[in-house]
């Protein structure tokens, strides 16, 4: 998911895996020690079906696939990150993202799944969305206020993250991602096809942005 508003540079009140923490540095850890990989464009096969289930866990190939994630992500200056966003089919997407109320969330997660918010309960807002696979535009999205997606972290615990807003859409993105949906999808088909056409007028400015953004990190 692509970076809508908002500064996730700034040290402010964090969330790390859901829970709170006295203080985190302006990069998650993961930024220094991954590498950054290619992002896959709309069009690209892994982003159209449901990637397969993470069953290995507690591996160092599995940290370094999200080390990765994150530093992509970073030198994307994205929101969230899905691994089929760098041509890998596991369920597995990263976070680094804050939210309306200042709040810096970040971390990561296998095998997620949304609960499902009963209809009475429901409150769906429309904002902005963008996506990294996407690059350049952005659409107004319908998308619920709230999200809980269930799963697991890279050492096999349980791990349940909540959030509401921005942070609640960029977790319904991010989800989407690995059962092989994008939000052009959620676009009528003029829209989408405006989209698609802003994005190829754009990448290439885009792509040099995240070209400038890795060398200034060291990427």
């Amino acid at each position: 998911m692509a970076v809508g508003f908002g500064d996730t540079s700034q040290d402010r009140r964090v969330r790390v895996q859901g829970e709170p923490v006295d203080s985190f540095p302006r990069f998650a850890p993961e930024v220094g020690r991954g590498s950054v990989r290619r992002i896959t464009v709309v069009g690209e096969e892994i982003l159209r079906r449901r990637c397969r289930e993470v069953t290995r866990f507690g591996t160092p190939e599995l940290s370094r696939l999200i080390d990765d994630m994150f530093a992509t992500n970073q030198v994307a200056d994205g929101a969230g990150l899905a691994a089929n966003q760098i041509d890998v089919d596991l369920q597995l997407f990263v976070w680094d993202i804050t939210d309306e109320w200042g709040v810096r969330h970040v971390g990561h997660i296998a095998n997620p799944v949304l609960d499902d918010v009963p209809a009475e309960d429901r409150r769906l807002v429309e904002e902005p969305e963008g996506c990294l696979s996407v690059p350049g535009p952005f659409r107004v999205v319908s998308r619920p206020d709230h999200a809980v997606v269930r799963g697991r972290d890279k050492d096999g615990n349980p791990l349940v993250i909540e959030g509401s807003g921005y942070f609640a859409r960029c977790l319904q993105h991010e989800t989407d991602h690995l059962h092989g949906h994008l939000y052009l999808d959620r676009l009528a088909q003029r829209e989408r096809k405006t989209a698609l056409r802003e994005m190829a007028e754009s990448q290439d400015e885009v792509y040099a942005r995240r070209a400038a953004r890795a060398e200034e990190l060291g990427k």
